[in-house]
C-alpha cells in the first residue's frame, strides 16, 4: 500500500478532507495520514461538508508532523503554499508533491450568511475528492 501524508498549515480543513477522502475512496490501496505545520483543531465546517458527502471525519484529530507515528511515507502532498514553503525534511524515500487548494475558512470569512459560508468548503471538498480519486496519477511529477 502507498503511504501518503497530506500536509497543510494547521491540519484543520484541507488535509483532513484529503485524509478522509483517501480512506473512503482508496481503502486498501492508500494508507492515508494528515498533519500540519501547526495544530489548529478540526474545522467543524469541514466535518459538516464531508458528512454531507457521506464521509465521517469527526473522529480525526488535528496534529503536527512531530505527532505522527514513525512511518516512512512514499509521498508527502502539500496542500497549501505555506506548507509547501515550510515542509519539513522527511528521511527515506518520501517524494514531495504540491497540490494546492484554496483555503475554505479564508474564503468563507466575508460570507453573507452561514449557508453562503459553506459554498467554498463544498467546492474545495469536491476538488480534493477529484484529486484523491485520481491517485496515484494525480501526483504527477515533482
Amino acid at each position: 500500500m502507498m503511504r501518503i501524508l497530506f500536509l497543510c498549515t494547521g491540519n484543520s480543513c484541507r488535509s483532513q478532507m484529503a485524509e478522509g477522502w483517501a480512506r473512503h475512496l482508496r481503502a486498501g490501496e492508500i494508507e492515508a495520514y494528515s498533519a500540519g505545520i501547526e495544530r489548529h483543531g478540526l474545522n467543524p465546517l469541514a466535518v459538516r461538508v464531508m458528512a454531507e458527502a457521506g464521509v465521517d471525519i469527526s473522529g480525526q484529530v488535528s496534529k503536527t508532523v512531530d505527532e505522527l507515528p514513525a512511518v516512512e511515507f512514499d509521498v508527502v502532498v502539500t496542500l497549501c503554499g505555506h506548507a509547501k514553503e515550510t515542509c519539513p525534511y522527511f528521511p527515506g524515500r518520501a517524494r514531495r508533491v504540491h497540490a494546492g487548494f484554496d483555503d475554505p475558512p479564508a474564503l468563507a470569512r466575508g460570507a453573507a450568511d452561514p449557508e453562503a459560508a459553506l459554498a467554498p468548503y463544498r467546492r474545495v471538498r469536491d476538488e480534493i475528492r477529484a484529486f484523491v480519486a485520481g491517485l496515484p496519477a494525480s501526483l504527477g511529477r515533482s
